[in-house]
């Protein structure tokens, strides 16, 4: 065979045999490792952009899963190792405070995406008022950036700040479902308590009684609900909710303590058709 012919053949076979090998690697291109997720906000220094995403593209009130990643402003690289911590603040007229929040960690099976937990426990009319600290080490070396974020009200209460007859305030937002369906739903729900104007660590062991209503339809409740009990592998309370048509449900909630004392909430009867501590589910 001629040269002219053996040197393309040769080409060929170098070409697939690379791409074979890529094809093996398990590195995953950054642009596929948000698919799905909405750019919420960018934040930046001098050094880095941090991309901040969820499924909505903003933040609200309540529990939001928040997914990041870091982009290095001089060659357009995302970082694959940073130890990652924030701050959310919120910025009141005589005081400022934080919220309940679990640090940015490497989601499993990614290279450059971090995810992280914040609870917004309220926010101002306009969506103003908090902000973002964000700390972060990369090859020894400290970075930092703060910025004004948006906080929306979302449409139900998915979660409620209050003082505990023990003195203590405490925070209850929804985690599930977050599409509900006619039958039984698996009801995932966070406590914190509030140490001081900047810790909020979970509350473990206690439990949540449950009784959901339909306040539009007579106020029925609905069979085989079960109350919410901690669960230490995930640090949430877990519950059987269940829904048996499609409408506006008040979860009516009752907080109690290791000592079954009752810190907040009251039973649902013909004279009191509402608990004072609940969240609101539509679907």
């Amino acid at each position: 065979m001629k040269l002219k012919y053996i040197l393309p053949i040769l080409f060929l076979a170098l070409f697939t045999v690379a791409c074979s090998s890529d094809d093996n690697d398990d590195y995953t291109p950054p642009t596929s490792e948000v698919d799905g997720l909405q750019l919420i906000q960018e934040l930046s220094n001098d050094t880095h952009t941090i991309e901040l995403y969820n499924e909505s593209g903003m933040f609200y009130t309540g529990y939001n899963n928040v997914s990041l990643r870091i982009k290095d402003n001089s060659n357009g690289q995302y970082e694959e190792d940073a130890t990652i911590t924030w701050m959310p603040m919120m910025q009141m007229p005589t005081m400022q405070h934080s919220c309940p929040k679990t640090n940015p960690m490497k989601a499993s099976g990614k290279n450059t995406v971090y995810e992280g937990t914040i609870v917004y426990q309220m926010t101002n009319t306009d969506g103003s008022g908090w902000s973002l600290i964000l700390e972060y080490t990369i090859d020894g070396m400290d970075y930092m950036v703060s910025e004004t974020i948006t906080v929306m009200q979302n449409d139900d209460q998915n979660v409620s700040s209050f003082m505990g007859s023990d003195d203590s305030r405490y925070i209850v937002a929804m985690v599930e479902p977050k599409d509900p369906i006619i039958g039984i739903n698996e009801l995932v729900v966070g406590v914190y308590k509030m140490e001081n104007m900047m810790s909020f660590p979970v509350v473990e062991n206690y439990m949540l009684t449950l009784d959901p209503r339909m306040p539009g339809m007579g106020n029925h409740s609905s069979p085989n609900n079960t109350n919410l009990t901690f669960n230490a592998a995930d640090n949430m309370y877990h519950a059987n909710l269940s829904l048996t048509m499609t409408g506006y449900w008040v979860l009516n909630l009752k907080l109690m303590n290791t000592e079954d004392e009752v810190l907040k909430g009251e039973d649902v009867t013909d004279t009191n058709e509402q608990s004072s501590l609940y969240l609101e589910l539509e679907f």
